[in-house]
């Protein structure tokens, strides 16, 4: 007769064998700690792929069945994961820092400086540098993105202000790609609640309209009231400023523009419509970019993008060093590598400064394992 199996009794093995798990584990930490201890005098990497591939064997052979086979690979691959975070908690400790060349201020140098924006006047951006840099604000302005990040870039401005992201259309990809073309920092950022109107002709009627210009987003972002006009032809212009000057110079009645209020009246236009954007929270993040590595003492946020090891799991291992080093990850935007299809490089935000040990540990741990490692800014 087969004995019957009592579930409170397995159950205290299990706490058992737990039990000595644990203690097993915290050895094994210990020995960790003294092996971070030998690399960093002997200046050894921490990431020994090759040591690892032989250890996953090796634990591999000695499992009974072809599941355990599997899972204590599995287990053994998180265990080194586990000790290399721990190793490089300890270099973080040991004062190794991957922020050189950023440089602490109070406050950012504005005085009798110019500040470069996409688009003419009127437009969010330049809504964005006034709110940011104050009204009075010597600000100028040209018809691209790039082209304000190549005068920053050349000196000819000391900082650029640039739309990263809205809260309804999402990531203004572009621009992420110009964050890694050029070498300039983020510094600040603003946010602008968006409110867009359907502008026209003062003689216009709603009736008349037959053709609207806008940006892209501004025409994402207004897709609900666009849809219940099929009839009129959407045209994507540079910027929502851009498309209500463009109006107002070629003078047809037939011609509209989403674009902001101010922006109208700037032009001589009226609104025929008021808050056409169905998300009525909507919201455009802005960054200030500038040639020089600087943060400020209040600085909350950093950004840096990287490359994962193009491997089953590297994202995971990546983001791990956040989560075991207990820094926040509040955004992640990925983007193709243009020159090796369906491999993407990774842009994150995560809270914190670059005096903060904690920071410094997360990202010193992503700089041994990623492709490569860019600090974007501390703002």
């Amino acid at each position: 007769m087969e004995k019957e199996l009592d579930l409170q009794k397995i159950r205290e093995q299990l706490d058992q064998v737990d039990s000595q798990l644990v203690e097993l584990f915290e050895q094994r930490m210990k020995l960790c700690g003294d092996v971070a201890e030998y690399k960093r005098k002997s200046k050894k990497p921490i990431f020994d792929p090759e040591r690892e591939k032989q250890k996953r064997f090796a634990v591999r052979s000695l499992a009974k069945t072809p599941f355990n086979e599997i899972a204590v690979d599995e287990m053994f691959a998180q265990l080194m994961t586990i000790s290399r975070r721990y190793q490089y908690q300890q270099l973080g400790t040991a004062k190794s820092r991957i922020s050189e060349g950023f440089r602490l201020v109070e406050c950012l140098p504005t005085a009798g400086v110019k500040v470069v924006y996409q688009g003419v006047e009127g437009a969010y951006s330049h809504e964005a540098t006034r709110k940011f840099f104050g009204q009075q604000v010597n600000a100028y302005h040209v018809p691209s993105w790039e082209e304000a990040m190549e005068d920053v870039a050349a000196g000819k401005a000391a900082y650029a202000v640039l739309p990263i992201e809205n809260s309804s259309a999402g990531a203004i990809i572009d621009n992420y790609d110009l964050l890694l073309k050029y070498d300039n920092y983020i510094v600040g950022e603003t946010e602008v609640v968006v409110n867009h109107a359907l502008l026209g002709l003062l003689q216009a009627k709603l009736s008349d309209i037959r053709t609207v210009y806008s940006h892209p987003q501004g025409l994402i972002q207004c897709q609900e009231f666009l849809s219940t006009h099929r009839e009129w032809k959407q045209v994507s212009v540079e910027n929502t400023a851009m498309a209500a000057k463009q109006v107002a110079q070629e003078n047809d009645v037939t011609q509209a523009a989403i674009a902001s209020e101010t922006a109208g009246a700037l032009y001589g236009l009226t609104a025929l419509e008021r808050s056409i954007n169905h998300n009525r929270n909507n919201t455009t993040r802005f960054i200030i970019l500038a040639k020089e590595p600087l943060y400020r003492l209040d600085a909350k946020k950093v950004s840096v993008c990287f490359e994962a090891p193009h491997v089953s799991g590297s994202l995971y291992n990546m983001l791990g060093h956040f989560i075991y080093n207990h820094v926040n990850l509040v955004m992640i935007q990925s983007r193709p590598i243009l020159e090796r299809n369906w491999e993407y490089r990774f842009f994150v935000d995560i809270e914190g400064t670059l005096q903060d040990g904690k920071v410094q540990n997360a990202l010193l741990g992503i700089e041994h394992e990623a492709v490569n490692l860019r600090i974007l800014g501390n703002y």
